[in-house]
């Protein structure tokens, strides 16, 4: 079974930064698609970024382009820079694998979570 381990969330002012890892394990994910969910308080979970399994396609939503890059570094891990952090950013972050690259449904694996919380 994979397993995806998120780290690297916490507490930034606004305006700051923060790198999200994902690390997986189980299975080599080299033809998977990874990227990041979140979901604030009270609110439904939203796509954030998806990077394709050789790493040459990304695709982000429109609240995020722009101020996050998503990378990928080797089959089984994937990283998620966020710059020009907004209040509106805080939320549990969320790693995704998925066997198709897609940014709605439910996706094949995801993590436990991490949160991020931007302060104004």
């Amino acid at each position: 079974q994979v397993q995806l381990v998120e780290s690297g969330g916490g507490l930034v002012q606004a305006g700051g930064s923060l790198r999200l890892s994902c690390a997986a394990s189980g299975r080599t994910l080299s033809t998977y698609a990874m990227g990041w969910c979140r979901q604030a308080p009270g609110q439904e979970r939203e796509f954030v970024a998806i990077i394709s399994g050789d790493g040459d396609r990304t695709f982000y939503a429109d609240s995020v382009k722009g101020r996050f890059t998503i990378s990928r570094d080797g089959a089984n891990t994937v990283s998620l820079q966020m710059d020009s952090l907004k209040p509106d950013d805080t939320a549990v972050y969320y790693c995704t694998a998925d066997a198709s690259m897609r940014i709605e449904g439910v996706y094949d694996f995801w993590g436990q979570g991490t949160q991020v919380t931007v302060s104004s």
